[in-house]
């Protein structure tokens, strides 16, 4: 008989790979048992993610102006807002407002789909960005990259998740209980 290949469950999510840059954290599974007879074939085994480790091992905190925020687009948030209410987690997040002062031309230039959406990324528009599990570290109930405790018009930084030539800087407004931007300028922190 013909014999599909079955995976294990997806294992948690790994720390990022280095702290205080930007860099990926790995998930992976494992083959339960191998296609037979021309059953389906495997899927991927590993997946990776954008991330930021904003400690030391050690335990200190990196210094903040060499690491920008991450973001991606907020439709991704739907989707992750749908897992943690399966996985039980019920925090709601916050949502911050930021002013974009300066993006690079590589955010026009992305030709994968998952990477339209930086196209609507422009200078001196104000954009949402929500902060909402797993990004929202749960001791300080906050992200990183939020701009928290910046002074008034500080210019921060930031990088879009999937195009690493999709950057820029902003100025942070304010932070509100929800976000309320158009869904072409609503991100989320990674």
């Amino acid at each position: 008989p013909v014999v599909p290949c079955v995976v294990s469950q997806w294992s948690v999510w790994s720390g990022c790979a280095e702290p205080c840059k930007t860099t990926y954290r790995v998930r992976r599974r494992h083959v339960l048992q191998e296609p037979r007879n021309g059953g389906d074939a495997c899927p991927a085994l590993e997946e990776r993610a954008g991330c930021v480790q904003y400690w030391t091992l050690p335990g200190t905190q990196c210094q903040q102006s060499l690491i920008p925020a991450l973001i991606t687009t907020g439709g991704f948030g739907k989707a992750r807002k749908k897992r943690a209410a399966a996985d039980g987690n019920e925090r709601t997040g916050y949502c911050v407002e930021f002013q974009l002062v300066a993006i690079t031309p590589g955010c026009l230039h992305s030709q994968h789909p998952y990477t339209h959406w930086m196209q609507y990324l422009r200078e001196g528009h104000t954009v949402c960005v929500e902060c909402q599990h797993p990004a929202l570290d749960s001791t300080n109930l906050h992200c990183y990259g939020d701009g928290s405790g910046s002074t008034k018009n500080q210019l921060l930084h930031w990088q879009a998740v999937g195009n690493p030539r999709c950057k820029g800087t902003w100025r942070r407004i304010r932070q509100l209980d929800t976000c309320s931007c158009p869904s072409v300028h609503s991100f989320l922190f990674i």
